[in-house]
C-alpha cells in the first residue's frame, strides 16, 4: 500500500511558476511509475505528466515546454515544476503511482493522492 500527500498548491499570476510536491510513504515507491494529473470544474481529470519507473517522461501537449515532472528517489517524492503559468492551468493536481513495468507511460497507476489546488489568476 502506497499513501500519497501533495502539497506546494496556490495562487500564482498568469506568467509565474509554482512547484507541487507529492510526498509518498508505503511500499517500495523507487519501482513505482509516477504521474500527475489535473481536474478543473466541470471538466474530466486529464493526464498532464508521467514519469516511467526506467525514467521515461510525457507530457500533455498543452504543458510541454512548460511543466516537468522529477523525482527524488531517496526522499520518496516527485515534483511537478510548473512555468510559464497560464488561466487555463487551474485545476486540482493529483498525483498517481503505482507498480508498472520499466516502460509504461500509460498512467492510471493503482495509488492517488487528495489533490491540490492550483488558481492561475491576476
Amino acid at each position: 500500500q502506497v499513501h500519497l500527500v501533495e502539497s506546494g498548491g496556490g495562487l500564482v499570476e498568469p506568467g509565474g511558476s509554482l512547484r507541487p510536491s507529492c510526498a509518498a510513504s508505503g511500499s517500495i515507491f523507487s519501482r513505482h511509475a509516477r504521474a500527475w494529473y489535473r481536474q478543473a470544474p466541470g471538466k474530466q481529470r486529464d493526464l498532464v505528466a508521467v514519469m516511467s519507473t526506467g525514467g521515461m517522461t510525457n507530457y500533455a501537449d498543452s504543458v510541454k515546454g512548460r511543466f516537468t515532472i522529477s523525482r527524488d528517489g531517496a526522499k520518496h517524492m516527485v515534483y511537478l515544476q510548473m512555468n510559464s503559468l497560464k488561466p487555463e492551468d487551474t485545476a486540482v493536481y493529483y498525483c498517481n503511482a503505482g507498480p508498472t513495468s520499466s516502460d509504461d507511460l500509460s498512467g492510471d497507476y493503482d495509488y492517488w493522492g487528495q489533490g491540490t489546488q492550483v488558481t492561475v489568476s491576476s
